[in-house]
């Protein structure tokens, strides 16, 4: 088992790790599925290049029993920083079944969350199903941004892609430049 190479995924975010054996244990008897996005690690002024595992994206309609959890793919966002899955073997076992081995070839790593869903109840692996180190990094996760922006910052956007819509009577409301 080797440590992903530069430019790979280099670990995950407690945080998220916490989140998903808390969503897993939640989920119990069922199985809990998520999908993992990353951050540059250089975001968190670590020495090396790649991806740290920052978030677990839970997909609306999601179906899941005891032994199967079924996403409907179309309601996965497609983004750059889509890293691979995670999901939950509410009967403990910590390796991949043919099921799970035909949805890895998507995303860089997967992981296996095993009841009792402690802290070391879990496994990494790559999109062929061999176990990987992932190491669990303390990292300062940043203030979600998403939200935070002003009418300034949206006017701005609008203006560079073309739109005037500011009141000083440079431009129209909505109009074209």
């Amino acid at each position: 088992m080797g440590l992903f190479r530069s430019g790979e995924v280099v670990g995950i975010a407690e945080g998220a790790l916490e989140f998903a054996l808390e969503a897993s244990e939640d989920a119990h008897p069922d199985e809990y599925m998520g999908f993992l996005r990353g951050e540059d690690a250089r975001k968190f002024d670590l020495d090396y290049e790649g991806t740290v595992l920052t978030d677990i994206l839970v997909i609306p309609g999601t179906e899941s029993n005891p032994v199967s959890a079924t996403v409907d793919s179309s309601m996965i966002p497609n983004s750059s920083r889509a890293a691979g899955s995670i999901h939950s073997h509410p009967n403990g076992v910590l390796r991949p079944s043919d099921a799970d081995l035909q949805t890895f070839g998507k995303g860089k790593v997967h992981v296996i969350i095993g009841a009792p869903y402690g802290k070391t109840d879990w496994q990494a692996f790559d999109r062929k199903g061999n176990p990987v180190d992932l190491p669990v990094l303390d990292i300062e996760m940043p203030e979600d941004e998403f939200f935070d922006f002003t009418q300034d910052d949206i006017d701005d956007e609008l203006l560079d892609e073309g739109v005037d819509r500011r009141a000083d009577g440079t431009g129209d409301e909505w109009g074209q430049r």
